[in-house]
């Protein structure tokens, strides 16, 4: 019995946490960690507590059973935190951990500093599934909850491109197939499949998408209004950021999504050399070498000079290394 398993046997109540903003490795751990539960102990209390995520998950068993707001004075006997490297970044669900008897966090990410009563962090994993799967018996794991945990692995390597993809993360993505998953179409779901308004905003962003630092760097933003103009989402952004980091001669990808005004959900992207996790760090934020975020207030033209002197530093630093 892992570590996991012996804690979860332990506790009549559990309550499943994780970042805000959720993305598929957070919906897809949470989501697992839920399953497998109900799958092995239907009587025991489980229940996920995270913000509306992207639609074009709702293929996931039980992602209806997902809640959204905290019950008043909830106290559990375990909570289990997934994907999620700060306790700032359970927003409006961080009482739960507060006033929980026992926790338990398990990530990927190298910036988390171990806030729970007991952390189980691999930062050389793709992602938290794949730490999850560790914690999990193989030969427990259904095709509800495989399907969960290969959404979240699909999801932060990148379709198995970025370089946190190992020959671990392949043989467990392996496994999970031999389960009887559909891999091709959770691959389409979450990362390919978007609707007509949410391909008009990505071309939108792409189109009005500015290059600097002689075409080593490039952003884009999306503000409010172009949202409510658009009918979308924040969720509904996925995937543009990406786009961006693939356009020939480009290094480093921004896209600013502007939460309120003057202020910016900042994502960063890189292609080899440049350490963006570094960045997100410096703004207060977190993620891994090629991908990572953070939060920043200002103007437009603020926050990309600020950014910037980051970028350009590393970029110089990568060329004189290599002269």
């Amino acid at each position: 019995m892992t570590r996991l398993e012996e804690l979860i046997s332990a506790a009549e109540t559990v309550a499943v946490l994780g970042h805000t903003n959720p993305d598929g490795d957070c919906i897809g751990s949470c989501l697992a960690v839920y399953n497998y539960i109900r799958e092995q102990d239907p009587a025991k209390d489980v229940t996920v507590y995270l913000e509306p995520g992207p639609q074009k998950l709702s293929y996931l068993k039980n992602i209806d059973a997902i809640r959204h707001e905290v019950p008043e004075g909830l106290k559990v006997d375990l909570c289990i935190c997934l994907d999620c490297s700060a306790r700032d970044m359970l927003k409006e669900f961080e009482p739960i951990l507060d006033a929980a008897a026992y926790s338990v966090c398990l990530d990927h990410h190298v910036t988390n500093p171990g806030y729970a009563k007991e952390n189980i962090i691999d930062a050389g994993a793709s992602s938290a599934c794949e730490v999850l799967y560790g914690q999990l018996d193989d030969g427990k794991i259904s095709r509800d909850v495989a399907e969960c945990l290969y959404t979240g692995i699909v999801t932060d390597s990148g379709v198995f491109k970025y370089d946190n993809t190992s020959a671990r993360t392949m043989e467990i993505a392996g496994r999970l197939m031999e389960k009887g998953i559909e891999f091709g179409r959770i691959i389409d779901g979450a990362f390919y499949r978007r609707t007509y308004l949410q391909t008009q905003i990505m071309g939108r962003a792409l189109l009005e998408s500015i290059s600097f630092l002689d075409g080593k760097a490039v952003f884009s933003v999306v503000r409010r209004k172009d949202m409510e103009f658009y009918g979308v989402e924040k969720s509904d952004l996925d995937g543009i950021v990406e786009q961006l980091r693939l356009i020939d001669g480009v290094e480093t990808a921004i896209f600013l999504s502007e939460c309120e005004t003057g202020e910016f959900k900042v994502s960063l992207r890189a292609k080899e050399y440049v350490d963006v996790s570094r960045i997100a760090r410096y703004f207060g934020g977190g993620g891994h070498k090629k991908a990572a975020g953070c939060t920043m207030s200002g103007s437009v033209h603020d926050v990309i000079n600020n950014l910037s002197v980051h970028i350009e530093r590393q970029i110089r630093e990568h060329e004189e290394a290599s002269a």
